[in-house]
């Protein structure tokens, strides 16, 4: 599958590519960024991992997630659907919702309009359900997910840590 770009008001939503790895490596060495998502920085060479994955992804479930840029070029962050597989019991029903944006583009609309984009496209081609986690103290992430129409179904632990699981879609 050719993974679609997608376009916002303000946002182009594009597949992962090798010349992003540097900005997303930055993204997820900052504290800001990583203290809300699994508490522990992420080494160069795991985003570079996460990068692979992310273009693989596309061809082996027909859906994935997009880096995120303003119109003139200016990184935003990452956004879209995942199949992790994570080790939680029972194990996600539906394919994993996630975004991360760089601190310098927090409080400005972009995480709630990237994932507006990226849902639509998933529930016109397939995907009308997602689930999420979030760790119950980013507060941010779950006004975000609630706004998103997420609802939480039950907390799980996940590597070592509690975290909420929400699904979006069920009610439908």
């Amino acid at each position: 599958m050719t993974p679609p770009q997608l376009t916002t008001d303000r946002l182009t939503l594009h597949v992962h590519r090798p010349q992003d790895w540097a900005e997303l490596a930055a993204m997820w060495a900052d504290p800001a960024v990583y203290t809300r998502i699994g508490g522990v920085a992420r080494p160069p060479e795991d985003v570079w991992l996460r990068l692979l994955r992310s273009i693989g992804q596309w061809q082996a479930f027909g859906y994935g997630s997009w880096v995120v840029r303003t119109h003139d070029g200016a990184f935003v962050g990452e956004a879209g659907l995942l199949e992790s597989r994570r080790a939680i019991e029972p194990p996600l029903a539906w394919p994993e919702a996630g975004w991360t944006l760089a601190p310098a583009q927090h409080g400005r609309g972009y995480a709630q309009e990237a994932m507006t984009a990226a849902l639509d496209w998933a529930a016109a081609h397939g995907a009308p359900r997602t689930t999420c986690i979030i760790d119950p103290a980013n507060a941010p992430s779950l006004r975000l997910a609630a706004k998103l129409g997420y609802e939480a179904v039950r907390e799980a632990p996940y590597h070592g840590r509690t975290v909420q699981v929400l699904e979006r879609g069920v009610r439908d």
